[in-house]
């Protein structure tokens, strides 16, 4: 084995700013919190651009990316599945019998294994919301959770190659290599043996490292994680759960999930900020509830509650408020309508009048749905309450409601409840069905990425177009609006994505990267160490150096950067390529040390309220394990001598 590798020209002068860039726009992070991630990355963009660190073209390549596109298409994918009610159905499945955080953990882990056949960005855009609400209902800091979301789609997307889109742009390297290996395998120089060794990865060889790696990270996440984790209360203050406690009758009609059910079966118990008063049964009054209480149709339930659990009820399939009878129960309808607040003035015209008798919805086009009046005990029949200056009403309205009535002399104050829309529950099988689609479609595409010989309609290039064409699916077929599909995409995440993978094709362009990969490497060959721990120590430099680069930039570049540097050292060494590429692999797949190496960290970084040291901290720890652990298992699994 040759003692020293060639070491690469000096650093450029663009090569010099692209590190300091990149260095100075993480040292920001760490420092200045308060700085928007998207506004950094755009201004270190625009430095090493202006600096001829990267052609302009290449700069603003980011933003027209398949991988942007795509996660913009399934923000509004996933916006489809919550308006339909999809998601509520999902949650249910994983975290519907989770009661405390410990145990919505514990179900969480089951994502692991999922994401090991779904790519890491749907899963985790489709999961995302499904957690937060669990976290308002149950009166849990999304800190809490959303960061072990990421890592646990991450740790199981390297068990095949299709788990994440890092393999995909390796094998697609590795074919370029190849090609060029063979060339000179045809004039000699490089042996058959080794050419063979280069091979693409196949579909569950990864996962001979990826299974332990993700075992252990699953067990890292729930034993040591939630010691680690920040726990950030201010965010519960964002959820929009009033502390204002309204009365509300809600009617059991006869096509509704909870006939037959017990109160317990239906998890009415667990709502947070809500107690159910009584049960009016024809002539018979139920008081106090027990949990076996059966649930029967037309029954007329009567809550307590704060508006976010109400907007919880309403979008319970077949129960709707009693207290209107002209309350909009059609899914069609109910969707142009949002949950609003009104508190009455002197001057209002239905001072004194029952709810019954207001023909509120004659009057201002909105239906009453619960009161609210001081801290005064009401009766538990809405519809005799004698309403009175200065009660809340709690309503349905049209959007425009707030506008019209926001100066009216009827009322003192009127608000919109964010986040009330009402579900399209016809429509969400139909939402589920396209996304299901969608995601077979993508899956697809990872295996027709190994054929030559694929229907365009299988190419990688096609994914964005995918995602855009399932998304104007679900628009044509009423899942969702086209509004709510623009507010669905989270401009932050996908503009700090594209700045990110500039500055990463910066590192590369300017020939940064090569000259600390190629500095590393020389420094890994120049240790006294005996010689048959020498291919160990490349491993583990190679590892290392794509671990910490992936942090720092992005998968894909990583994997694009290293997978050449990779098989040249193992061809100069006259080592096996392959423990090498899978070192590039895994490491370049692997990112929980800092929120922009992997897609997901960056997704869950703001509905988590995290801040760039909170990913140090827990995810730190949990990379120093599964380097030691995907270090050892390569080098054992995958022999260094050619065979």
């Amino acid at each position: 084995m040759p003692s020293t590798l060639a070491l690469a020209a000096s650093l450029t002068p663009q090569g010099t700013l692209s590190l300091v860039v990149v260095a100075g726009v993480f040292i920001t992070l760490m420092v200045r919190r308060s700085t928007p991630v998207e506004l950094l990355f755009l201004g270190g963009l625009a430095i090493v651009t202006l600096g001829g660190s990267i052609p302009p073209k290449e700069a603003l390549a980011g933003f027209a990316s398949p991988p942007v596109l795509l996660i913009g298409a399934l923000f509004a994918a996933a916006a489809g599945l919550q308006t339909t009610g999809a998601l509520d159905w999902i949650g249910g499945l994983l975290l519907g019998s989770a009661r405390t955080e410990r145990e919505a953990l514990r179900r969480l882990a089951l994502v692991a294994p999922i994401s090991a056949f779904v790519l890491n960005t749907p899963l985790v855009a489709m999961l995302a919301p499904v957690v937060i609400d669990w976290c308002r209902k149950h009166r849990v800091s999304p800190s809490r959770l959303m960061i072990p979301l990421s890592y646990l789609v991450i740790l199981g997307g390297v068990v095949t190659v299709i788990g994440t889109s890092t393999t995909l742009v390796c094998n697609a390297q590795i074919a370029k290599v190849r090609a060029d290996l063979s060339l000179q395998a045809a004039a000699g120089s490089v042996s058959d043996a080794f050419v063979a060794e280069s091979a693409d990865i196949r579909f569950f060889e990864v996962g001979a490292v990826g299974v332990p790696i993700a075992l252990a990270g699953i067990g890292y996440m729930l034993l040591v994680a939630p010691k680690r984790l920040p726990d950030r209360t201010d965010l519960l203050e964002d959820f929009g759960d009033r502390r204002r406690e309204y009365l509300v009758e809600m009617l059991v009609q006869p096509g509704c999930g909870l006939v037959s059910k017990t109160v317990e079966q239906a998890g009415l118990r667990q709502l947070p900020g809500l107690f159910l008063i009584e049960i009016s049964r024809g002539e018979e009054v139920i008081t106090p509830i027990a949990p076996g209480d059966v649930i029967h149709a037309h029954d007329r339930m009567v809550f307590t509650g704060v508006v976010g659990t109400i907007a919880d009820l309403e979008r319970i399939p077949g129960l709707v408020p009693a207290a209107d009878i002209t309350y909009e129960s059609r899914p069609a309808e109910r969707t142009k309508r949002h949950l609003a607040e009104a508190v009455l003035s002197r001057t209002s015209p239905i001072n004194g009048r029952t709810v019954r008798e207001a023909n509120f919805r004659q009057r201002y086009n909105a239906a009453i749905v619960a009161v609210h009046r001081g801290g005064e005990r009401l009766g538990t029949k809405i519809g005799d309450i004698r309403l009175q200056p200065g009660d809340t009403l709690l309503l349905q309205a049209r959007a425009g409601f707030v506008e019209t009535h926001r100066n009216s002399r009827d009322f003192y104050l009127v608000s919109q409840i964010d986040g009330s829309s009402a579900r399209r529950h016809d429509r969400a099988m139909v939402a589920t069905g396209l996304f299901v689609f969608l995601l077979a479609w993508l899956v697809a595409t990872s295996l027709g990425a190994a054929s030559a010989s694929a229907p365009a309609w299988l190419s990688p290039d096609i994914r964005p177009i995918a995602g855009i064409a399932v998304v104007m699916a679900m628009i044509v077929a009423r899942c969702l609006t086209t509004s709510q599909a623009r507010s669905a995409i989270d401009l932050q995440v996908l503009i700090t994505i594209a700045a990110a993978i500039g500055l990463g094709t910066s590192l590369s362009h300017s020939g940064a990267a090569k000259w600390v990969a190629d500095g590393v490497v020389g420094a890994v060959q120049l240790t006294p160490a005996p010689t048959a721990a020498l291919p160990w120590l490349l491993l583990a430099g190679v590892y290392l150096l794509s671990m910490v680069m992936t942090e720092a930039i992005t998968n894909a570049a990583v994997a694009t950067i290293m997978i050449p540097i990779a098989v040249g050292i193992a061809q100069q060494a006259g080592l096996s390529p392959r423990p090498f590429l899978m070192a590039v692999a895994v490491a370049a797949s692997l990112s929980f040390a800092t929120p922009v190496g992997y897609q997901t960290n960056l997704m869950v970084m703001g509905p988590g309220g995290y801040q760039p040291r909170d990913y140090l901290r827990v995810g730190g720890p949990l990379q120093a394990i599964i380097a030691v652990l995907g270090i050892t298992l390569i080098g054992l699994i995958w022999p260094f001598r050619l065979g």
